[in-house]
C-alpha cells in the first residue's frame, strides 16, 4: 500500500506543476469548497459588471 500512497503524492504534485501558472485571481473571492454551481453564479456576476 505505500506504493499507491507515493503515487498519489507524486500525482498531486504533477497537478500542482501543471497548474501553477495558471492565472485563477477571477476565484479569489469564491469560498474553498463551493461547487460548480456556486463558481458558475460568481463567474456569471463578474461578467454582469
Amino acid at each position: 500500500m505505500s506504493g499507491e500512497s507515493e503515487e498519489q503524492t507524486s500525482s498531486d504534485e504533477d497537478r500542482d506543476d501543471r497548474y501553477e501558472d495558471v492565472d485563477t485571481s477571477h476565484l479569489e473571492d469564491v469560498d474553498d469548497g463551493c461547487g460548480c454551481t456556486e463558481i458558475w453564479e460568481h463567474t456569471s456576476e463578474r461578467d454582469d459588471d
